[in-house]
């Protein structure tokens, strides 16, 4: 799984005009599934996103978890961060999961989330949709699970 974990003041997704999402002070998570994930590998990357100490302190140190400062999440799918760019001009989706399976997944996070924020927002899985964002810092953080799985060097 791939996520592009965005700090927010505010962040929202709309879906013809009609807004589905929002979050206040959190994280808006850009979420892609891949053919191999599973279960796993959604636990494993919403534990490191809920863990990321990335908010500030009172000395003003990004010190501070989600957990910490009662953040909010909003959860937007998005196939594209499988996108394959290595040849010609239009990029290639081959890399994503099916979407049954990126369906699944993708509510299964939601799940894990909703489990330990209090506020979970979320776009419609396969729709057009638009997100808007208040970038807060700007702290944007890219996380892949076949990453986080293999050592430090």
């Amino acid at each position: 799984m791939r996520a592009c974990v965005q700090r927010v003041s505010e962040a929202s997704v709309s879906v013809d005009g009609s807004v589905t999402g929002s979050c206040g002070r959190g994280f808006l998570v850009l979420l892609g599934v891949g053919p191999n994930d599973d279960e796993q590998a959604a636990r494993r990357l919403w534990e490191k996103i809920f863990r990321l100490r990335v908010f500030d302190d009172r000395d003003g140190k990004m010190n501070l978890s989600l957990a910490q400062v009662d953040g909010e999440v909003l959860v937007v799918s998005q196939f594209t961060l499988y996108a394959d760019c290595r040849r010609g001009n239009r990029p290639s989706f081959t890399d994503a999961a099916p979407p049954e399976l990126g369906e699944r997944l993708y509510n299964h996070f939601l799940e894990l989330a909703a489990n330990d924020v209090r506020h979970v927002g979320h776009g419609v899985f396969g729709a057009d949709m638009q997100v808007s964002l208040v970038n807060d810092g700007p702290i944007t953080i890219w996380l892949d699970t076949d990453e986080l799985s293999r050592p430090r060097r």
